[in-house]
């Protein structure tokens, strides 16, 4: 595991070497001295260096491959969208979409180095605290709460990635012993996640001072996220109540929660920050989505690179009866309105009578619809190869086209400055309506989730020019009598349909299917269904006890011998 803070032993070495030679006096470009950073302003520079990889870049990992949207792991494996662009791009994604991952994937590497290297960071951060004679603390306390809420985020993610993995903790570390982290990966290493954010839950304080840095309520929700992963609904249950019953959040509308204008708003519990002509080249803008853009010089992005396209499945999801409410069941079998086959020269007109869930609109763009102030989407001319990955395009990270230059990154448009919403209110609402239905609250369980689809109702919708809306936006809430909450069954399908349709194409859908324990089911009736539309997934198949996490990466295995036998076990199917 690669390790920020580095004492040089040649600077030691030369320190007490009677040569008189100046340049064996001169300190590593790059390398921070011991002295340098066991004091608060040296301190919090690693603490920074710990928070700067939550945006998934950096590590040496390419840009992608750990992107904080998780729009590979957790979007393209799931039913909400396709690898996009076009066959023979990046076509390590399409092995993952058709769920035949490999242990010698770049993917698989890149996403494991990056969260090593963010708990490396998080750990250099406790190593050097101890040693701090300029701190209060108080101060101390807050540091370490920090860096702890920083190293379970990491862990987390490589948990629900790989399941069995290594925890590496800031006494883990030896540097006279190479051979120090390198773990087993045989233990369940929830408690230790737990552990982290019960520590920055009881010492963070309410708000911070600067944006972006971990509060009270950021750590208390990804608890309570972690204990969800577990089934553990009692535990996750007070801790979700003490968010709400704060008074701290609110649902603000449905846009505003994917606008660079809105970053940071009265719905954000957690977010990763972004931002562009900084005096940087780029780097702080949100470039883990760089290929998630219509594939067209004069669309958004500026013509790269047509990844990440939202699936038939998705967009059927948001049909919605005459009452307004979704079709569960049924949604599927009949595709809605769209322009496959249709010439960019030819006329389109887009379904204007079928009850839509307005939040399609805000979350896919489609031919003959609004997009943001582009325009109207004029489908396959924003399109790489429609016949191989559809007619759709995401739409949650775009920007205004008022906003280039000033949201975007001056030299590249596709690095803009509109933040990752890692927890939202409405993610603490429905994770809270979860643990009502398992607790038995059927109608708590209704009142949140229909907090969530009035919110909806009452957002502004996609309109045309005229100021007419763009569909049929038909939505409700769920009476009072509603079936659906009459009996447990019924109201966790309502309740997970709801999660779909709010975080869409936000890359937490296939690992929502996992820790449910549906991901089998949903996954393999969605190729199914959808092998009819995108013919490379004939054959793909989501196979039980192995899918649900990936491969452990060949070369860490390789790299965990000691004494001629490997530290790291890998994955089951593998």
């Amino acid at each position: 595991m690669k390790k920020t803070l580095i004492i040089s032993s040649m600077l030691a070495l030369g320190m007490v070497s009677s040569c008189s030679e100046s340049f064996l006096d001169v300190k590593p470009t790059g390398v921070a001295s011991l002295e340098q950073v066991t004091n608060k302003s040296g301190v919090n520079a690693l603490l920074i260096g710990a928070y700067s990889l939550l945006d998934g870049i950096g590590s040496g990992t390419t840009n992608w491959h750990a992107a904080i949207s998780n729009w590979v792991y957790g979007g393209v494996a799931s039913d909400d969208a396709y690898k996009g662009t076009d066959a023979g791009d990046q076509p390590e994604i399409s092995f993952i979409e058709r769920y035949e991952a490999l242990p010698n994937m770049v993917h698989m590497r890149g996403k494991w180095t990056h969260s090593y290297d963010g708990v490396a960071r998080s750990n250099d951060v406790l190593q050097a605290l101890p040693q701090v004679k300029d701190m209060t603390e108080a101060e101390k306390v807050q540091a370490t709460a920090e860096a702890r809420f920083l190293r379970g985020h990491y862990h987390f993610e490589a948990k629900r990635m790989w399941n069995m993995v290594p925890y590496i903790d800031e006494k883990t570390y030896d540097p006279s012993n190479p051979n120090s982290t390198k773990l087993t990966n045989d233990k369940n290493i929830w408690p230790n996640i737990e552990a982290d954010f019960k520590f920055a839950m009881d010492n963070l304080p309410v708000t911070q001072s600067q944006r972006g840095r971990a509060t009270r309520f950021a750590a208390m929700a990804y608890l309570a996220r972690t204990y969800l992963h577990q089934q553990k609904y009692a535990d996750a249950k007070p801790l979700l109540d003490a968010i709400v019953n704060s008074g701290r959040f609110r649902l603000v509308d449905f846009h505003d929660n994917f606008r660079a204008a809105t970053n940071n708003n009265a719905e954000s519990v957690f977010e990763v920050q972004f931002s562009v002509n900084d005096g940087t080249n780029g780097g702080n803008g949100n470039a883990g989505d760089e290929l998630n853009w219509p594939y067209f010089s004069s669309a958004p992005g500026g013509g790269c690179c047509g990844f990440y396209q939202p699936s038939h499945n998705l967009v059927n999801a948001f049909k919605t009866d005459a009452n307004g409410l979704p079709l569960f069941d049924t949604f599927d079998n009949v595709d809605l309105k769209n322009d496959m086959g249709v010439a960019a020269s030819a006329a389109f007109d887009p379904d204007r009578t079928t009850p839509l869930d307005p939040r399609l609109d805000w979350t896919v763009g489609r031919r003959g619809v609004p997009f943001l102030d582009w325009g109207i989407m004029p489908g396959v001319t924003w399109i790489r190869d429609q016949q191989y990955a559809g007619p759709y395009t995401g739409k949650k990270w775009m920007y205004y086209r008022s906003e280039e230059g000033t949201n975007t990154h001056s030299t590249n448009k596709r690095r803009l400055a509109n933040n990752f919403r890692l927890i939202r209110y409405a993610s603490v609402l429905l994770w809270l309506a979860e643990c009502e239905v398992e607790v038995g609250s059927l109608q708590r369980a209704r009142e949140l989730v229909n907090m969530i689809r009035k919110r909806a109702k009452e957002s502004r919708p996609v309109t045309l020019a005229d100021g007419t809306p763009a569909a049929n936006y038909v939505i409700n809430e769920y009476p009072a009598n509603s079936p659906l909450f009459a009996a447990k069954d019924a109201a966790r399908s309502a309740v997970r349909f709801e999660t779909r349709l709010e975080f869409a194409m936000e890359g937490h859908r296939f690992f929502d299917l996992v820790r449910w324990g549906v991901a089998d089911q949903v996954l393999n009736a969605y190729l199914r269904s959808e092998s009819r539309r995108r013919q490379y997934l004939n054959g793909a198949v989501f196979t039980k006890g192995k899918s649900e996490y990936f491969p452990l990466p060949i070369d860490e295995i390789t790299n965990s011998f000691v004494n001629g036998q490997p530290t790291l076990k890998q994955n089951p199917g593998y």
